[in-house]
């Protein structure tokens, strides 16, 4: 029999798919009732993984009213890509690992999604192509963290909106799966370094500026903090 503990992990992992998937967004309420009918696990099972999710950021607690899949800030939006610029080109730079997802294959997945005007399809693909990046590492533990990085990611890009946006960073992708299959690790690291700087940018102009998708973040905008990410991304561009 598997322990309460293991069975937490479980459900919060389903959870934690569940929104990188963008089967869950940003606002849903869970509750324990559905929960534990869903996945036939005890109310226990589910406070506990709602634990998990809470110290990863992933889901809020609200006073009288429930836990709810979070709403990221802007904050949380600036330290996330200072997390994934000190993850993810390390990895691409550090090592290949032999079980790692084929990127090729994943990129022209992604591609053909595209094609097909499938921008749900194509952001899932985005996903699994930084999810292969870290897997390159090796790191069971390292893979195993950066899945709640995904699950933020994929909240922050719901907020956004329209999910055309992908197609510009699928190009970036294909960019660094040409380097690393011309056994240019350094380069490939070099140029996602500067995707992140550039993703991050436009990121925070785009979630500081007040649309229908997006009526208003949970923080102030940084513009300070935006103008010394554009100057990083020139540099990193010039450099590359």
């Amino acid at each position: 029999m598997s322990s309460p503990r293991s069975a937490a992990e479980r459900v919060a992992a389903t959870l934690r798919g569940q929104i990188v998937d963008g089967q869950l967004r940003s606002g849903t309420r869970l509750t324990e009732e559905a929960l534990t009918g869903q996945l036939e696990v005890s109310r226990n099972t589910v406070r506990e993984a709602f634990a998990l999710l809470r110290a990863e950021r992933i889901v809020v607690h609200e006073r009288h009213r429930g836990v709810f899949v979070a709403t990221p800030t802007v904050e949380d939006v600036t330290d996330l890509y200072v997390v994934r610029r000190l993850i993810e080109p390390g990895a691409l730079s550090g090592g290949l690992a032999q079980d790692a997802p084929p990127l090729r294959a994943i990129v022209t997945a992604g591609q053909v999604a595209a094609e097909q005007e499938q921008w749900e399809e194509v952001a899932s693909a985005n996903q699994r192509f930084h999810r292969g990046v870290v897997a390159l590492a090796g790191s069971r533990r390292l893979s195993e963290t950066f899945e709640g990085l995904l699950a933020e990611m994929r909240l922050i890009f719901y907020q956004r909106g329209d999910q055309r946006f992908h197609g510009h960073y699928l190009r970036l992708n294909h960019e660094i799966c040409a380097l690393l299959e011309a056994g240019r690790a350094g380069d490939a690291a070099a140029r996602l370094t500067a995707y992140l700087l550039e993703a991050e940018a436009e990121l925070v102009a785009a979630l500081t500026r007040p649309t229908p998708a997006n009526p208003g973040m949970v923080a102030q905008p940084r513009a300070r903090h935006a103008a010394h990410v554009r100057g990083e991304v020139s540099a990193a561009s010039a450099s590359g």
